[in-house]
């Protein structure tokens, strides 16, 4: 299932009155923003079978004798390309494209790496995408990992000179604009070649191979020049989690520090994102700067915001002058003169502050974000992991617990792979030396004899499953909620994978959470609403919530429920979208940490913990703390920390 999840759009630029050359005016690619990455792969997918099909029609103008070549496609690998796979499967199983006459040159391997292994590029792009077409062998070209040291010079640079030509390159990026694994100083004109993979890189790639140790340092890659010769290149990026490297490729000069960046140069490009990727574009983060503005409520918040940053004052002390010689001037001909917008933006981001976030009882809540009626309100928390509810909005939590509301945390997945192997056996260890049963030695033997790069085995995943429910239960017991009634492990199946690699988004988890929802009755639902989970579980979770929404839309309990969206543990909220901040005190704060203390498989020694490698208890109190340094800044209370919500309905 391609990404449809995007949050409610509230004013911005006007870009049907605004011509192209103003709207695109910082932008130095030709770039293109979608909705959603579901929308961006089927522009994608349309570009491919377009092209193949004027490939095929050219036969009938050929000379009868004349063998028509195959249309060469570049393909990467990773996780960008996946929607746009699932896609184009879709399109040749419903008889819409054929791939009989196209060859496939892939961009990179990991070396020393066999074909065979699951975590190579070769295994990858069979299993995802040609496996299930019509190609044919002889089509498909796939850099050789298993090339002795010896020869693996002249075969990159034959490799190099059999890609005479390609009609069409598809390819993504990483996080600090690599293509293929041309790492950051890669220059211009490179060939194909082996490359010594950067430790960004390999970390970034660890995930595949269950520990950095494990993680090849070298991988043959087509080098810039070789992509440069591509007719046609389809750059892609979809999630918040590129968007700082987007905006490098597509607004800043050409640099060697960002490869992607050459592309610039290349004729026919364009880069395909969604509007998550596109945030730090101007035309997306100050389209002020760019050109007429619908000015909404919440979207001159986030201008003023955005002013109280420059000129680094509080909303109070803006002056005309402020709005003048940064852009605004248009904001104050729409809204006002500045004193009223000042008062009018303080007074709105002011009244997203509240303590009671499942409403205040008895109490006047014209400004206030939630409801006072009903009290008490049926509350579920959705955690994608086991702990993502005490580590993003885990103040909240305490709040609406101990302020009577009947809440319930819905744990979606079982986190299962995100146990370490040593943190079993001292659970198992543990077991003995209480009685409880010896299994010491018969878990040992099953770790043992895992194989690295295959799913681990069931037996050895109930046990670790078992730790993250164990430790959620302790996490919500810590401050008064009843794990045996009040919290729900869902373990949606496409989770259960036993690898890294998850399965496809089903019916069957959209009806565990359909049933949930119908149970409860929920009248408030918090959810994680980001997209920077570096493993994709967030997103899908995400998607799997709003799919059991679109089920329900027509249940009489839907006309009273709110969906309020958090964030995980890698970023945080713009102020300007914010619509809910709840502050803590210092002792809720401690509260808040010794729930995520519970999850003591998670501290030190997390197997996937993304580039941050902090514990996630630093991770949030640095967020929570820096977000009420941001509403003291703009004129607020000063607090110890503050947990924000957007809105979502």
């Amino acid at each position: 299932m391609n990404s449809k999840y995007q949050l409610p759009k509230d004013g911005g630029l006007v870009k049907d009155f605004a011509p192209k050359d103003i709207i695109h005016r910082y932008e130095r690619m030709a770039t293109r923003v979608f909705e959603s990455e579901y929308y961006g792969v089927q522009y994608v997918a349309d570009i491919i079978c377009r092209m193949v099909h004027a490939h095929a029609e050219n036969a009938s103008v050929r000379d009868i004798y004349e063998e028509l070549p195959p249309f060469v496609l570049g393909l990467a690998t990773g996780r960008t390309p996946l929607g746009l796979y699932r896609e184009l499967v879709k399109r040749y199983q419903a008889g819409e494209i054929s791939f009989k006459n196209v060859a496939v040159y892939s961009l990179d391997e990991f070396y020393p790496m066999c074909g065979t292994d699951h975590q190579s590029r070769n295994y990858r792009i069979h299993d995802q995408f040609l496996k299930h077409i019509d190609i044919l062998p002889e089509n498909v070209h796939i850099p050789d990992g298993t090339i002795s040291e010896q020869e693996v010079s002249e075969y990159c640079a034959a490799y190099d000179k059999s890609i005479r030509k390609i009609d069409l390159m598809i390819i993504g990026f990483g996080e600090q604009g690599q293509i293929g694994f041309n790492e950051q100083g890669s220059y211009a004109k490179s060939p194909t070649r082996l490359v010594e993979l950067s430790h960004n890189s390999r970390k970034t790639q660890s995930n595949l191979f269950f520990g950095l140790e494990n993680t090849p340092k070298m991988a043959i890659t087509m080098g810039i020049g070789t992509i440069m010769r591509a007719d046609k290149i389809v750059l892609m990026a979809w999630g918040e989690d590129k968007a700082t490297v987007v905006q490098k490729i597509v607004e800043e000069e050409i640099s060697d520090k960002v490869p992607a960046s050459h592309l610039q140069e290349h004729p026919n490009v364009e880069l395909v994102i969604d509007e998550t990727a596109a945030e730090k574009l101007t035309r997306e983060q100050t389209p002020w700067l760019v050109g007429p503005c619908d000015w909404t409520p919440k979207f001159v918040r986030k201008a003023v915001v955005w002013l109280c940053g420059i000129v680094n004052k509080p909303i109070l002390k803006l002056t005309y002058k402020d709005y003048i010689e940064n852009s605004l001037g248009q904001l104050l001909e729409k809204c006002g003169t500045y004193d009223k917008v000042n008062i009018r933006v303080f007074n709105d981001l002011q009244h997203t502050i509240t303590g009671w976030p499942g409403g205040k009882p008895n109490a006047d809540d014209s400004t206030r974000p939630a409801p006072s009626l009903p009290y008490p309100k049926r509350v579920v928390i959705f955690s994608p992991h086991p702990d993502d509810d005490v580590i993003s909005m885990g103040g909240t939590f305490i709040r609406l617990v101990e302020q009577g509301h009947d809440v319930h945390v819905a744990y979606q997945t079982s986190g299962n792979v995100a146990v370490h192997d040593d943190v079993v056996l001292q659970n198992v260890d543990t077991a003995r030396e209480l009685g409880l049963g010896d299994m010491f030695n018969e878990v040992k033997t099953v770790i043992e004899n895992k194989r690295l790069g295959e799913p681990e085995p069931r037996r050895l995943l109930d046990i670790k499953g078992a730790i993250r429910r164990a430790e959620a239960r302790a996490a919500v017991r810590s401050f008064g909620l009843n794990p045996d009634t009040n919290a729900h492990f869902l373990n949606l199946p496409f989770y259960e994978t036993g690898g890294i690699k998850k399965g496809d988004l089903t019916s069957a988890d959209i009806d565990i959470i359909v049933k949930l929802l119908r149970d409860i009755r929920p009248h408030q639902i918090y959810a994680a609403g980001d997209l920077a989970d570096p493993h994709g579980t967030h997103r899908t979770c995400m998607e799997a919530i709003l799919e059991a929404l679109e089920v329900t839309q027509n249940d009489d309990w839907r006309e009273d429920c709110h969906l309020w969206l958090y964030r995980g543990a890698w970023m945080e909220w713009n102020l300007g979208l914010v619509d809910m901040a709840v502050p803590l005190s210092p002792d809720e704060m401690l509260k808040k940490r010794h729930a995520i203390y519970r999850h003591l498989s998670q501290k030190d020694i997390v197997p996937f913990p993304g580039s941050d490698t902090r514990e996630f208890w630093q991770r949030a109190e640095e967020r929570t703390q820096n977000t009420a340094k941001l509403y003291d800044k703009l004129g607020m209370a000063e607090y110890q920390a503050i947990e924000v919500f957007v809105k979502m309905f």
